[in-house]
């Protein structure tokens, strides 16, 4: 009895301690940056040595109490395949088709994301996909509140028509080109979120270091029970300004007639989550309402009130009379009764919560736009715009965990535990979600920069994507504020060893996801074959170097330019320009290419003090290229106020 206890307790002790491990990212198929040490760790039991073995090379090392160990081997060429050994007393664990070559970070929001099957042409581009020195690691979505050791899923797929569907189309594309110039083994780490705003990217320790973010970070909450009220007390500031917790009498008042909903959040059309609507990751009841104007022929006599499709149960208030309740599927199309409407002005008022068949999509509508309307008597009246949103906040309600509730919990997740993985670069393609506070943009942005560079303790490269065109053709006197974040982007090139890919010719004015991401990988890549690999080509666009005023004229002078500027309309106008005089109110101009340089002409013959090019969020007409067919940044000559300055991250 005794051996045999003495047998099930050496099991037991055994099984109880930690087998040597490697961090995720040393998986099969792994990618590692030539040229730089190549650090690589992992875990085992305390104290325990540690024998790790790569391409002829032999490291010893020993884990610390914790069980992390980490080891540097010598930088080697491009090459492989390889096997990678890490042998302890607690086990073995190895890595085979190891590749040694070049790594790239991919990070952003979702035009990063964008895979490649959304891409154009994919068919055609599946039948250009065999390329087994590319390889692909994705990092899953997760938000931590505090900065994770490792990762929990993932692993290195291989570039073919079966798999590249899945791989990031910008940073596919990018390393397509690369590989095809170079003939080296390309490796993308791609982490990214649709959606993300910079701050979510950026350590504790950074922010704290930073004017704009410190106050922000010193209040951080340490768990997700005290983030979730953080934010809490933020959404219901944004949408309630001072009347924050408001009690269920108060909401109790939304239904009743007239009671005034001019300043819930307006959402204008309500199709889709409330996510994307400014409410972030609110999940409960709520409200949405609007006006509508009803002729006097309706209201004696029955219609038909369409709402869209969302099957959670359901309260229609017209005029703070409630006309249905209850669960209506696909659909939704109402009965009014006769007399419910009234002549002018009518106050519609939704109550709705979470949808049955997709709990976890929130408040919104599915469905088509087309299905919200008023019809009697063969007469339509369309309601799919000019709504008006409101969370039921005194009643049981959650935050899901998502990019943007508490910022640095993306970083925490989904760059800690990678570093200090070594890559050559970082490819970056955000900035849509903070468009909205551009100005600080300018210091947010490097700030992350910085931050990732600190970390790796490596000044790599950084190659990031312009705005691409997208929303109104604003003129400069409304103010534009993806506009504003391009100039951010563009003032962040001051940094060392950084490249910016302009895209606004190439974007697409209806959808915030233009789907050529093969130019985008084009122009990142010219600028890591210029900087990074030394290939006599032009690589950036035409850059504002110099403005020259006389009278009501100003001459512009450009970087970049190649073989000499272009204008890209088969007419040969030059599109794209405004001039404004001592007053501040601009005017669009004529301009024309002298001698490679732009003359812009004040069409009210008044002094000229200031010229802005392509400022709006989407400069249709910006017709500057040089002659490599790069289109010429957004720029702007003045330094007045914008409309982004005040707005800041809270």
């Amino acid at each position: 009895m005794k051996k045999i206890l003495f047998i099930c307790l050496t099991f037991i002790s055994a099984t109880s301690l930690a087998q040597v491990k490697l961090a995720r990212l040393f998986s099969d198929h792994v990618v590692l940056q030539r040229q730089k040490p190549i650090p690589v760790w992992g875990w085992a039991n305390a104290n325990e040595k540690v024998n790790v073995t790569l391409a002829g090379q032999t490291q010893n090392t020993q884990a610390d109490a914790s069980g992390k160990w980490t080891v540097k081997f010598s930088p080697l060429e491009a090459g492989g395949p390889y096997k990678m050994t890490a042998t302890a007393k607690s086990g073995t664990v190895s890595v085979n088709d190891i590749l040694i070559g070049e790594v790239w970070l991919c990070s952003g929001q979702s035009n990063m994301e964008w895979r490649t099957s959304q891409a154009n042409n994919f068919q055609e581009e599946k039948k250009n996909a065999d390329y087994p020195k590319i390889r692909h690691f994705f990092v899953e979505h997760d938000v931590t509140m505090t900065p994770q050791a490792d990762l929990k899923t993932g692993e290195w797929k291989v570039a073919s028509a079966e798999t590249i569907g899945d791989f990031t189309a910008v940073g596919f594309f990018f390393a397509r080109e690369l590989y095809q110039k170079l003939n080296i083994p390309i490796g993308l780490v791609h982490s990214s979120w649709g959606g993300s705003q910079v701050e979510g990217w950026i350590s504790k320790e950074a922010m704290l270091s930073n004017s704009e973010l410190k106050s922000y970070a010193e209040n951080l909450p340490n768990n997700w029970k005290d983030a979730d009220h953080f934010h809490d007390q933020k959404v219901q500031k944004q949408l309630l300004g001072a009347n924050i917790n408001p009690t269920v009498a108060d909401e109790k008042k939304y239904l009743e007639a007239n009671y005034d909903i001019s300043k819930w959040h307006y959402a204008d059309n309500p199709m889709g989550q409330w996510d994307w609507k400014g409410i972030w990751a609110y999940r409960g009841s709520g409200y949405m309402a609007r006006y509508i104007d009803v002729p006097a022929e309706f209201v004696n006599q029955q219609s038909t009130l369409a709402l869209a499709e969302n099957d959670s149960y359901n309260e229609i208030y017209i005029n703070g009379k409630l006309v249905s309740a209850g669960i209506i599927k696909g659909v939704r199309k109402i009965t009014v009764p006769v007399n419910t409407w009234k002549t002018g002005t009518n106050q519609l008022v939704v109550k709705f919560g979470k949808m049955i068949s997709l709990p976890w999509y929130g408040l919104g509508l599915q469905g088509s736009a087309n299905d919200l309307y008023v019809e009697a008597n063969n007469q339509k009246i369309a309601i799919a715009n000019g709504w008006r949103l409101m969370p039921a906040f005194a009643e049981p309600h959650e935050y899901v965990h998502l990019s943007n509730n508490i910022g640095t919990t993306i970083y925490n997740a989904m760059i800690a535990p990678i570093v200090p993985f070594a890559i050559r670069g970082s490819l970056w393609y955000q900035g849509e979600t903070n468009a909205g506070r551009a100005y600080q943009y300018r210091q947010s942005f490097p700030l992350m920069i910085e931050d990732w560079r600190k970390k790796w303790n490596d000044d790599f490269s950084f190659y990031f994507v312009q705005l691409a065109n997208y929303g109104g053709y604003q003129n400069s006197n409304q103010g534009s504020n993806w506009a504003e974040l391009r100039e951010a982007q563009t003032m962040t090139l001051s940094l060392p060893k950084t490249g910016m890919a302009v895209i606004t010719d190439i974007g697409n004015p209806y959808d915030i996801h233009p789907t050529n991401k093969q130019d985008v990988g084009h122009r990142l890549a010219i600028n890591a074959l210029k900087k990074d690999f030394g290939q006599n080509i032009e690589y950036s666009s035409p850059m504002f170097n110099a403005v020259a005023f006389d009278n009501a004229k100003a001459t512009v002078s450009f970087k970049h330019i190649a073989k000499g500027l272009q204008v890209n309309d088969k007419f040969g106008y030059l599109k794209g320009f405004e001039i404004a005089g001592e007053d501040k109110v601009f005017y669009y101009a004529k301009a024309e290419i002298v001698d490679n340089k732009v003359v812009v002409y004040h069409p009210k013959g008044q002094k000229a003090v200031a010229v802005r090019y392509a400022w709006a969020d989407s400069p249709m007409d910006a017709n500057l290229f040089n002659s490599e067919g790069l289109p010429a940044n957004s720029f702007r000559t003045d330094t007045w106020q914008g409309t982004t300055v005040n707005n800041k991250f809270e």
